[in-house]
């Protein structure tokens, strides 16, 4: 067998040959591959009868069987099996063509049976890849990195779409062993970067073929040719079939999921893709989802379904886009690294491309903020021009008016926070961000994605009443992805790993795998069973209410008087017996008797008391005594003000002083004796000189008399004169009709005059 620490493309073995004599062989040789055939895979039936199901079982058993088994192997008789046996690879590309996506309808099985197998191969697939992928598994069985890059790719092992499809189908979960592993394929490998180059103008052409199924873009369009005016009319999407119309929105939406999902966890490969996705976004998106919402379906079901569906892909579509700028112009600016200037320069550009699109620059904003970028790109290079980026930012304002969507509240986003921290915290922050953190999409209608903003969510209770940052759907579903590739660890011990790494599945798998799980953990029995759920006691039995103990207390009675209970109006019963009946009113009748009218006078007979007549003993002398005196006003008061000294009129409630109020009364006096009308000459120079009595007493000087007139021309004036005239003229608009166009004004501004 092979040497210790010798790489396996250079070790050789002794097997006896045909005749029985023994001859040395490479390691990796054709005669060591087991004869066994592998079975191409085939999706799972979709509603099929028992005859298709039992057949899918036994189909997909036979091939699990056979992936358990190669897996089982030793490294070299497994790398023979994978280089030599044309079986094994057809069989692993079906799985990746065949294979329902995470929006297909094939994708829920039909039945409990039809979903454990599924699930089986699914698994058994991913590890074979995996190992495929893997050019060292100990120290002692490994393959010279040089000649692994050689073997995968002349032997298509790998190629770039298969590396696509693997990251549409297991990247859900797995995206750090996927990173690593298509990372190790392309260092190994540099020609797949080549390859890789040459492929995106094809993928990129699935986006000019849809545009032309919708009539948005002809033959030779792009040249600048000029169209026939005999040339056929296109079709569009209203006018094409449902059929088309269903297949060109499946089209799409396979395309922008497969892209997104191999740039998010490749990000590297972002250089390779010189495109903007938001070209295609407002070219072909309105048309379509106007086609999905008017035409008419006979299957209501089925337009929901196209609607989720274009949905999704206008999200990643706007993922893909951010994708491509924080990998190709973002993270560069903060990393600090060589022209800077250029890189914002560029995003910058991108930003304000977007601006004319308003619908596009909506949901780009919705899920990932430009104000966000912005205030890092300010940050991290402070000539940025401010001028430049308010602009840009009335743009983003304008966009969301335009469309008639509201904006949705600020958040907090790890960006703004780690932007408080310098350019190297920003850095951090944008690289973390960069991760997308996976959000559930809503059910049905547009979605409302998050991206890469971090909520700062409320630990919510878990299954055993401790703090979760998941809730017990969600960590099921953990669980369930880790028993997936690891089933014989127990559930308590992986609540304890998700737990120690903040639920996150993919670091927890990888840290198993590698062996490098902390400390406590390692302490732990992998085997530990789930906790037992601590029972929440009964709520009834502690329940406190003011309907306890009543006649109608279901939780408390067994028997409830079920005569006093009905809905809506009783049997026999009419709205007009219902007005007519005036029982409450004789129910009342004795409560209002007690308020009738008081009689003020009686009429007492000579001879009989007042206790005859119901009435109380009257004393007049009582009453007469105290009808004027003011009882108790006067009392003494140990805290009253009034004990101490007499009350006295404030000084400035006071009237004029004795002399003033003596010419009163004399003025009153004779008005009194003369009762005729008296000289109105009399009563003004009386007025006039009250008024200049009291204005000397208060030292109010009168004003001097104008004189605008002054001296005769070329005499010279005064100042006082020079004054006056200036005065004169500042205030001669305050009468007459002189400032009718300042009133006017003022009557418009106050809304008396209609505009």
């Amino acid at each position: 067998m092979a040497c210790a620490r010798v790489p396996l493309d250079e070790q050789q073995v002794t097997e006896p040959g045909p005749l029985g004599k023994e001859h040395t062989l490479p390691a990796l040789h054709p005669a060591r591959k087991e004869e066994r055939c592998f079975v191409p895979y085939k999706s799972p039936p979709e509603d099929g009868s028992p005859a298709e199901v039992e057949e899918f079982l036994e189909h997909a058993k036979f091939i699990t069987e056979d992936l358990e088994w190669l897996l089982g192997l030793p490294h070299d008789k497994f790398w023979c099996q994978v280089v030599f046996d044309d079986s094994l690879q057809k069989c692993l590309d079906s799985y990746l063509h065949q294979a329902p996506r995470g929006l297909d309808l094939t994708s829920l099985p039909s039945s409990p049976a039809l979903a454990d197998m599924q699930r089986s191969i699914h698994r058994a697939v991913f590890l074979t890849f995996l190992r495929m992928a893997t050019h060292k598994e100990s120290k002692e069985n490994f393959i010279t990195p040089t000649v692994f890059g050689e073997i995968i790719y002349e032997n298509f092992l790998f190629d770039i779409p298969k590396i696509l499809d693997l990251c549409v189908l297991f990247g859900k979960g797995n995206s750090q062993l996927l990173h690593k592993m298509i990372e190790n394929i392309f260092t190994q490998q540099p020609s797949y970067f080549s390859d890789l180059d040459e492929t995106v103008p094809t993928v990129l052409q699935v986006f000019d073929t849809i545009l032309s199924k919708c009539g948005l873009q002809c033959e030779g369009a792009a040249a600048m040719e000029p169209m026939k005016l005999n040339a056929h009319k296109q079709p569009t999407a209203m006018t094409m079939s449902q059929q088309e119309l269903l297949e060109t929105v499946l089209y799409l939406c396979d395309s922008t999921t497969t892209i997104h999902a191999f740039l998010d966890i490749y990000p590297a490969a972002c250089t390779s893709f010189h495109y903007h996705s938001h070209t295609f976004f407002f070219t072909a998106v309105p048309d379509l989802e106007k086609a999905v919402r008017k035409r008419n379906f006979d299957d209501k079901s089925l337009q929901e379904d196209l609607w989720k569906r274009l949905s999704h892909s206008c999200r990643k579509m706007v993922e893909t886009a951010h994708l491509l700028l924080n990998y190709t112009c973002l993270q560069p600016i903060l990393e600090g690294g060589e022209n800077t200037l250029s890189f914002a320069e560029e995003l910058l550009q991108h930003f304000t491309s977007f601006l004319p699109e308003k619908r596009f620059l909506s949901d780009y904003d919705e899920q990932f903020p430009i104000a966000d970028d912005v205030s890092l790109l300010q940050q991290a290079l402070p000539v940025i021009d401010e001028t430049r980026t308010s602009y840009l930012l009335q743009g983003v304002e304008s966009a969301w008016d335009s469309v008639g969507r509201q904006r949705p509240q600020s958040h907090i986003h790890q960006k703004s926070v780690a932007a408080h921290q310098g350019a190297a915290g920003a850095a951090a922050a944008a690289s973390s961000s960069a991760g997308f953190q996976k959000v559930p999409e809503p059910q049905g209608g547009r979605e409302s994605p998050l991206g890469a903003e971090a909520m700062l969510e409320v630990p919510r209770k878990g299954n055993n009443g401790a703090g979760c940052p998941v809730s017990e759907a969600e960590l099921e579903s953990l669980l369930s992805c880790i028993r997936d590739l690891l089933p014989d660890l127990g559930e308590g011990f992986l609540l304890a790993c998700l737990h120690e790494y903040n639920y996150n599945s993919e670091l927890v798998i990888n840290n198993i795998l590698e062996d490098r799980l902390a400390p406590n953990l390692d302490k732990l029995d992998r085997a530990m069973p789930r906790p037992v759920k601590e029972e929440l006691p009964d709520v009834l039995s502690v329940r406190s209410n003011v309907f306890d103990d009543d006649e109608f207390d279901i939780f408390r009675r067994d028997q409830i008087d079920m005569s006093r209970i009905w809905k809506g109006r009783r049997k026999g019963e009419s709205a007009r017996d219902m007005l007519n009946d005036k029982q409450h009113v004789t129910e009342q009748k004795a409560r209002y008797q007690a308020y009738e009218t008081v009689v003020d006078e009686i009429v007492i007979v000579p001879g009989e008391n007042a206790e005859a007549y119901d009435l109380d003993d009257y004393d007049d002398e009582y009453d007469d005594t105290y009808d004027m005196n003011q009882v108790g006003a006067n009392d003494l008061d140990g805290d009253s003000l009034l004990n101490r000294r007499p009350f006295t009129v404030p000084q400035v409630l006071r009237r004029g002083n004795k002399q003033e109020e003596e010419e009163e009364e004399e003025e009153e006096d004779s008005i009194k004796r003369d009762q005729f009308v008296q000289d109105p000459a009399l009563l003004r120079e009386r007025a006039e000189a009250r008024r200049a009595a009291m204005q000397q007493r208060k030292g109010y000087r009168p004003e001097r008399p104008g004189n605008v007139v002054g001296q005769p021309k070329g005499q010279g004036q005064t100042l006082e004169t020079f004054l006056d005239r200036r005065k004169k003229e500042a205030n001669k608009s305050r009468g007459s009709n002189h400032n009718r166009r300042s009133m006017a004004d003022r009557k418009r501004n106050k809304g008396m005059i209609p505009s």
